[in-house]
């Protein structure tokens, strides 16, 4: 029998929103799974009228978790970005904003329990293999959303929720540098072709005619259809070179137009998702990019204004704010380990239909 129905949760994880599912709540069978989750967001429709999704691809996401069998990790978690106006569901990537939401999930549903006033969780990505530790407050031994937490792209404040990347360099490429250079020139562009989490093609905006000021609305315009079958050309000849083979249908690798700070920052960012352009910057994203301004001869490092010391806290600009991630690397500068804060906030817990 077709399933029609399963119990979620809606939640707000960094800038992103979605359905958080136990994985024994859906479908075995993949193609099943797919099926259901696109009747859930109403797609492909791009409106998703007819279901929970948000028109944006920011807010058409899934998250499948499952107490964890690895030794020293308590839950892994499945990233499903499900598109808004195609029969798309694809784990190609991971998602760091929905990734904030897994460890207050993963408390309420009972996978893990509360250790106190604050609860450390380690998810285990199945999308990439990496690991994050996520730290939720529990006062009473509950997660509370309530706090002081603010995170640019989200209004009011929230409780804190730290993230700590582990071995997240070629996770999803196999190397940082996938193509075994700094400076690949794709389409007369010199493009640094970068995986420290997320796969991404970091760029000068001014190398695609764009400022890297531009606002969202304005990028997504008419007056910037060129700039956008530009990179989208970038993206394609690039996919090959990152081992993501052909790429015309993933979600994977995002566009990065970089440009120097504009508000006391380390660069400033314009990323596409990679067609539509970020109302802000996927965590992840904001980590590979942040990587890349450290990477000698890139064109990030060129524009970027780096601090000083082991310990390296890069403010990124986008389109509504800014994310600070905290690289830390080593003598040879390599970056060894990344840091970011998030918030996230249950929205809705029930029961969703197809």
């Amino acid at each position: 029998m077709t399933q029609t129905s399963a119990p979620v949760m809606w939640m707000r994880g960094g800038t992103s929103k979605g359905g958080y599912f136990l994985a024994s709540d859906l479908p075995s069978d993949i193609a099943e799974r797919d099926a259901f989750l696109l009747g859930v967001m109403g797609s492909p429709d791009p409106r998703q009228i007819d279901g929970m999704g948000g028109a944006d691809p920011l807010t058409s996401k899934v998250a499948v978790v499952k107490k964890s069998a690895r030794d020293g990790i308590d839950v892994d978690y499945l990233f499903l970005q499900v598109f808004v106006d195609q029969a798309i569901v694809t784990d190609a990537q991971n998602c760091g904003n929905i990734l904030a939401g897994i460890g207050p999930f993963a408390i309420e549903r009972g996978l893990v329990a509360a250790t106190g006033d604050e609860t450390s969780v380690a998810i285990f990505m199945e999308n990439t293999g990496q690991v994050a530790v996520a730290t939720i407050q529990t006062p009473g031994g509950v997660p509370t959303y309530k706090g002081d937490a603010r995170i640019d792209g989200v209004p009011g404040t929230h409780a804190p929720v730290p993230l700590e990347f582990r071995d997240t360099a070629g996770s999803s490429c196999g190397a940082l540098l996938p193509s075994g250079n700094v400076v690949d020139e794709i389409e007369g562009v010199r493009c640094t072709l970068i995986d420290n989490g997320m796969p991404c093609i970091v760029f000068k905006a001014e190398d695609v005619g764009a400022t890297g000021y531009e606002t969202r609305e304005e990028l997504e315009s008419e007056a910037f259809a060129a700039l956008r079958a530009k990179i989208e050309a970038i993206r394609l000849t690039a996919g090959p070179l990152m081992n993501l083979g052909d790429v015309t249908e993933k979600s994977v690798p995002k566009m990065m137009l970089v440009a120097p700070p504009k508000d006391g920052g380390a660069v400033c960012v314009r990323s596409f998702i990679p067609h539509r352009a970020h109302a802000t910057i996927g965590v992840l994203g904001a980590v590979s990019v942040a990587t890349a301004c450290l990477i000698e001869g890139s064109p990030a490092a060129e524009v970027a204004a780096i601090p000083a010391g082991s310990r390296k806290t890069l403010s990124v600009e986008h389109p509504t704010g800014e994310m600070s991630c905290v690289l830390e690397v080593d003598d040879a500068g390599n970056v060894v380990s990344a840091a970011l804060l998030r918030t996230a906030r249950k929205l809705m817990d029930g029961v969703v239909f197809a």
